[in-house]
């Protein structure tokens, strides 16, 4: 049985704003920051003090440099002085009001490791953001950004990347080049959908994209097999991909508040999962224990991907030919070691080379990959032994099968 859920999103809500947090525990070991003067204005005690810091800086070489709360509105021009600030490893410049970023930030500060420019006024991120070579965080956080460029790409050094409480309505592809990325949050924007490269991530160990107006989640990410944590809460989820859960990493799903979420892959039965508030929208409401087993499996399958051409069923013995034609092709494949743009062509539409490479799911009894057929086999929460914990919700649990056999065979706790 999993942890209780409840406590889990309480840890959960705390890590979603580390950034915040991180960066004010390790101020407290540097300068002393002080709230900005009101009227939006630099007054000159603060100038002054802004000039004695980068001055102190430079001469001694700080590895690390405190500039928040300095009610700034342009990026200070004495870190760019000269040869810059060569040495410098970390810079905070949070809470202040800047709305852009120099282009040759890079050529002055070429060490930065970290940057904390969350809780500003940033539209617009500059492509020279990509020369920064060596950073390993930054944190972008509570800005205004409506765009974020490809360049962010070239940031192959980056570990962390916030972007919470932004304008952002879709992310670049090229996120998808940052082979070193653990944690990617993205919560609080207008993200209608994630990048299909995403999956490329390979070291992405915490995604978290609450509160936005995702649809779906790509069944990609089921191949991010360092993936520990999944927070998809307050978005517009109607299914989620017949994998979810079945790498052994991912240990925390939290979809809570995707009003129209009726069915959980069986995967997630022995995850800590938060569903809270879901299935509970006017049109998708059920949860009545009188209804009829499948119009509450139908209920589930909303939102099935385009890919599934046939749901079947216990009494379906026979397997459609374009299935097994599939599955035939993929054990090819699967014997050799190989990208698959570097076989020999077959004359198949791009959807179903791209299902080869990626296929709709794998077997929740046997583990048959599965492409263009599934057989669900429905378990309401409420039957299960999770009832206590997740009150507030009506999905099930959905195994997705291969065959007439394994439907029949299939057990959720065995």
């Amino acid at each position: 049985m999993c942890a209780c859920a409840l406590f889990t999103r309480v840890t959960h809500g705390a890590e979603a704003y580390n950034s915040l947090g991180n960066s004010d525990a390790i101020e407290k070991g540097g300068t002393a920051n002080s709230p900005p003067p009101r009227g939006g204005e630099v007054s000159s005690e603060m100038a002054a003090e802004l000039h004695e810091a980068i001055f102190v800086a430079k001469q001694e070489r700080h590895k690390n440099l405190f500039l928040n709360y300095r009610n700034l509105n342009h990026f200070p021009v004495e870190l760019l002085k000269d040869e810059g600030l060569q040495f410098l490893e970390r810079l905070y410049m949070k809470r202040n009001s800047l709305t852009t970023l120099p282009d040759n930030l890079a050529q002055k500060l070429p060490n930065l490791i970290e940057l904390y420019l969350h809780s500003n006024n940033l539209v617009i991120i500059p492509e020279a953001i990509g020369n920064l070579a060596r950073l390993q965080s930054l944190d972008l956080s509570n800005n205004a950004l409506q765009f974020l460029c490809p360049e962010i790409g070239r940031l192959r050094s980056l570990r962390h990347l916030r972007l919470s409480n932004n304008h952002l309505r879709c992310l670049p592809p090229e996120i998808g080049d940052l082979q070193d990325l653990e944690t990617l949050e993205v919560s609080m924007n207008q993200l209608m959908s994630l990048p299909d490269r995403l999956h490329r991530c390979a070291s992405l160990q915490n995604l978290t994209a609450d509160h936005n107006l995702l649809g779906h989640v790509p069944r990609q990410l089921c191949w991010l097999h360092r993936l520990n944590q999944l927070s998809m809460a307050a978005n517009r989820l109607t299914f989620l991909p017949l994998d979810l859960g079945r790498s052994r990493e991912l240990q925390f799903v939290f979809v809570d508040n995707n009003v129209d979420l009726k069915g959980l892959p069986s995967y997630l039965y022995n995850k800590v999962i938060g569903c809270s508030g879901c299935g509970v929208s006017a049109h998708g409401l059920a949860g009545d224990p009188g209804e009829a087993p499948g119009e509450a499996l139908s209920r589930a399958l909303v939102g099935l991907p385009a890919e599934v051409k046939v749901v079947g069923s216990e009494a379906d013995s026979v397997v459609p030919l374009e299935e097994i034609a599939m599955r035939a092709l993929h054990r090819i494949y699967h014997q050799r070691p190989t990208d698959l743009s570097l076989l020999p062509p077959i004359t198949l539409p791009k959807s179903l080379l791209d299902l080869l490479q990626f296929p709709l799911g794998h077997c929740h009894r046997c583990s048959q990959t599965m492409f263009t057929i599934i057989y669900p086999k429905l378990f309401p929460l409420r039957d299960t032994a999770l009832a206590g914990v997740h009150r507030r919700t009506t999905v099930s649990f959905v195994a997705y099968c291969c065959s007439s056999r394994c439907l029949r065979t299939f057990d959720l706790q065995g």
